[in-house]
Formats: C-alpha cells, structure tokens, sequence
C-alpha cells in the first residue's frame, strides 16, 4: 500500500448540469479508485442503500436510541455527544458502551455499493459511523488481505490513539505489509472490540491533537498523500464531521469529491470551498449505481 502519483485530469469544479454528466463523472471516479488515486470516504447516509437489519443511521436517531433507554436531561436529549457525556458520567462509561453495541449490534447487508467499493480494493477506506457494514463487505469480497485502524477513547484506552485488527479480529501491532486495503474508523466501531469515540471527551481528547495529527496513524498519513478523497453518505453540517475530514485530509491532492443532493448549509458550502470538493448534486441512491457500474466496466 504505497502512494501513487495525483490525478492526471481533475474533473471540472462546476456541479454536474444533467445525467450524462453524472454519468461522466462516476467513469472518472472510477478509473480514479481503480487506479488507486482516489479513495472513499463512507458515512451513515450510505446505509440508506443497505438491506436487512437496520441499525442507527444519523446523529438524532442514535441520540433517540440511547436516550430511550437512559433517561437524560430534556435539553440534551437530542444532543448526541452531549446525551453520552451525561451517560457516562451518571451511568458509567461501561453503560454508554453497552447501548452503543446494543445499538450497532446488527450488522446491515452491505449495498452493491459497498460491496462494490470492497471489490475495488482501495488502499484505504474511511469509514466516519460505527457500523460494521463495510466489514461485512471486505470479508465478504473473499481472501484479499485487509484489515482495520480504529479510533480509540482515551477514557479506555488512556495513551493509545487507535488501535488495529486484522480481518479475522485479532489485534495487531503493526499493519501488515499485505494489507490491500486499510479500514480506517478513526470514531471507532463496534466489531471487533467495540471501540466507540462518542462523548464529549472522547472527541475533545481527539481535537486537541489533531492538528498536529498526532491521533492519525503513520499508515493513513502515507495512503492519502497525493490521493483524492470520494465523499459517499457524508454531510458536512456538523463540526466534527467537517474537522476530522479536514485533517484526515490534510496534505492529500487538492481534489475531492462528494455526492451531496442536499442544498449546502452555509458551513457546508465554505468547506467545500475550502476544502477544494466539487459537489456532484444527486441522490446518493442514483449516483452509486453509475459508479458501480463503471467499476465493473474498469480493468481489474
């Protein structure tokens, strides 16, 4: 898993005008991920394209499954990070573990999206929500050697910023060489270990360092370098959202992508900006079949 040059031909920065447009845009995208010069960046919003068993799929509705249990403050109750600080402190930190994997305890059938995505075998996929579903879809692909990073809280895990695991779930200390592709989870995930970044204080640890990168590891600051980054189900309206992709990031190309129908949220639309992401306005659920389609059209 080493970097690889930028892309030859950025895609235009304008939004996409109509379907053949789209269309173009996946072929490239996907020649980017076949070539190993772009890399996905997965979050929640994809598990909308998912079958079987459901599992929290938004901040406000895993903020409603905790509560539900847990009875918290009315103010905070739709808080999410707010609503497990007040657990943990009143309930144990054990307590907020046990409702996260009560909450991700089913894992949903990945999408032909995700198994697509697994298929590509990119060196890293990031994975920005807790579920297991892309797991699923790399175990599920076959024998290709991966495995995953995860972030870890330092109320647990005081002095260790992630923690790694081959496919079979077994700790390593050090990431393979073989490795094709690299799981990065850096909130953590329910399998193997339910590893969760999910309180106020988790996150607060995590910020404080992460400008100066110190809570991403090695492996994932060598996969991004001169790599672009395909936002897949994420939204930018949330801090936190957009400070970990601004850092996960940082010194990749200077070209990313993001499928987001939804008219941008001011904060939304300075990131882009920002960040250099061209929007592609269309439901993920329309985009995701052009983009596994041209995948199937692209030389293994």
């Amino acid at each position: 898993m080493s970097a690889s040059p930028p892309l030859a031909h950025a895609v235009e920065t304008a939004v996409p005008a109509d379907a053949a447009d789209v269309a173009d845009l996946a072929d490239e995208l996907a020649r980017g991920l076949r070539q190993q010069r772009v890399l996905p960046y997965v979050g929640p919003g994809a598990l909308a394209l998912c079958g079987g068993p459901a599992v929290p799929a938004d901040p406000a509705a895993l903020a409603a499954f905790i509560t539900a249990r847990v009875t918290v403050p009315h103010k905070i109750r739709g808080r999410l990070t707010q609503a497990a600080q007040f657990i943990e402190n009143f309930k144990h930190r054990k307590s907020l573990v046990a409702l996260m994997n009560e909450a991700f305890a089913a894992t949903p059938e990945p999408s032909a999206l995700h198994r697509a995505l697994a298929a590509a075998a990119p060196p890293m996929i990031v994975s920005a929500w807790w579920d297991d579903t892309l797991a699923a879809a790399l175990r599920g692909h076959g024998p290709t050697p991966w495995g995953c990073v995860q972030g870890l809280s330092q109320t647990e895990h005081f002095g260790r910023w992630t923690g790694a695991f081959d496919a079979a779930g077994q700790p390593v200390q050090t990431i393979p060489a073989d490795w094709r592709t690299l799981l990065y989870q850096p909130w953590g995930a329910h399998a193997p270990a339910g590893n969760y970044l999910i309180s106020d204080t988790d996150f607060v640890e995590v910020l404080t360092e992460i400008d100066i990168q110190t809570p991403i590891p090695l492996e994932v600051q060598a996969l991004r370098r001169d790599r672009g980054f395909l936002f897949l189900g994420m939204r930018f309206d949330d801090q936190l959202t957009r400070g970990f992709a601004r850092q996960v990031m940082k010194r990749s190309c200077d070209r990313h992508w993001a499928v987001l129908p939804d008219e941008p949220t001011r904060m939304e639309r300075r990131f882009l900006q920002e960040q250099n992401i061209q929007r592609i306005a269309c439901p993920l659920a329309h985009f995701a079949p052009l983009l596994e389609q041209a995948l199937q059209r692209q030389p293994v």
